[in-house]
């Protein structure tokens, strides 16, 4: 029997290109980069500098009572989730409420709050956390922030796993509606983790660049992080079209493996494993993809690994496949990075535009894939994937094709 389509009918984000979808799709096709020094916060003695961050939050209407209780991860899935249902013209009231849920990947959770309470009580010597520490804290809070906001009472949970949350949460929320556990389902990532913890983390990896994020080019120092969140209105397509929504696209399929190598180097084999169940789960040849958002994070060892595998799984129509990566200029958001790519992938169907890679200056022969270096491209798309691979080796791919 064939299984139900789910298909796309709203889709929000924000984070350092712009404080919607719109804005931040307008950025990506023009290639503009929002990596820059990092003004927003405290850096202590960081000597990492630069980011991309989301300078001044958009007008949100959210009440101060209930700001109160939420860290800046839970407040952006908040904020990208009201755009998603706004667009998607789904009217969520007493019929409906238990058929419609979210499901939020996240990878760092509330370091916000963790960093607050730790200098507060380290530092200044108080003798008791925040009041509301825990639960800005959790990793599930950004689900039960967009659930709570949005009146939403089906499948509520957060996923994570690193840089592939929200692919995750694309997965498992089309899982839920194949299930018919709901009609529809609010689901992306979110992050915020541009606080002195975790840059101070991530600067003891050394795999962050000086200057900026040039995926796939051969003078490429490593990522970037950035901030962020995005969200899309999931349904069956059964569902949609009895309300007349407008859709958007279809996520065709995802595919999801495990390195069971190392808890931080990449392997072939995982992404090669995760493509091909994408491809097996949409229905798809090799031949029918145009484009692949690549997870591309701008490391030496991501990008010629992501690069072979790409090879393994496509043959020889990876030549004819364009690529590129939108961390060039949006930054690794880590579990938000997906959701953002989402909306490239979304928005390159249905426009037939190709968002480049930012940054690029150097050829490099183990990258030899046609990553559109920073000229967006026009050519027909109708199948878009988009690629997430991240530290323990847990790897998820979703395909989108146009309606």
């Amino acid at each position: 029997m064939k299984r139900p389509r789910i298909v796309i009918t709203g889709i929000g984000g924000l984070c350092g290109l712009g404080t919607d979808a719109p804005a931040i799709w307008d950025a990506m096709r023009a290639g503009r980069s929002a990596i820059g020094p990092l003004t927003n916060g405290e850096l202590h003695e960081l000597k990492i500098r630069i980011g991309a961050e989301i300078k001044q939050l958009p007008e949100h209407g959210i009440d101060r009572k209930q700001l109160v209780s939420m860290d800046r991860f839970s407040l952006l899935a908040v904020i990208a989730a009201k755009e998603a249902l706004r667009q998607s013209g789904l009217v969520v009231n007493e019929n409906n409420t238990h058929r419609v849920g979210t499901i939020v990947g996240v990878g760092v959770c509330g370091w916000e709050a963790i960093e607050e309470n730790y200098r507060a009580i380290l530092l200044e010597g108080r003798n008791r956390a925040a009041i509301f520490t825990v639960p800005k804290v959790m990793p599930g809070a950004a689900a039960g922030q967009v659930s709570m906001n949005l009146g939403l009472r089906g499948p509520v949970f957060g996923v994570t796993s690193a840089c592939s949350s929200s692919n995750h949460a694309f997965a498992t929320a089309m899982d839920q509606l194949l299930l018919g556990r709901a009609d529809a389902i609010v689901a992306g990532g979110t992050d915020a983790p541009l606080v002195w913890g975790v840059i101070k983390g991530w600067e003891a990896l050394r795999v962050v660049a000086p200057d900026t994020c040039r995926p796939f080019s051969a003078d490429r120092q490593g990522l970037v992080l950035g901030e962020g969140a995005g969200m899309v209105v999931l349904e069956t397509y059964d569902n949609a079209v009895a309300r007349g929504a407008t859709i958007l696209a279809e996520l065709a399929g995802t595919g999801m493996s495990g390195d069971a190598s190392d808890i931080v180097a990449p392997t072939v084999e995982g992404p090669t494993s995760a493509m091909r169940a994408c491809l097996a789960d949409a229905g798809l040849a090799p031949e029918d993809v145009d484009y692949i958002n690549a997870h591309g994070t701008g490391t030496k060892a991501n990008d010629q690994i992501e690069t072979a595998a790409i090879r393994r799984v496509f043959g020889a129509h990876a030549d004819k496949l364009s690529v590129s990566s939108t961390k060039s200029m949006h930054a690794h958001c880590l579990g938000a990075s997906g959701a953002l790519e989402m909306i490239a992938c979304v928005n390159a169907v249905r426009e037939g535009i190709v968002p480049p890679t930012a940054n690029y200056r150097e050829a490099d022969a183990d990258c030899d894939l046609d990553v559109t270096p920073n000229v967006a491209k026009k050519r027909d798309v109708r199948v878009a994937i988009s690629n997430g691979f991240a530290f323990g080796g847990t790897n998820a791919v979703v395909a989108v094709k146009a309606v």
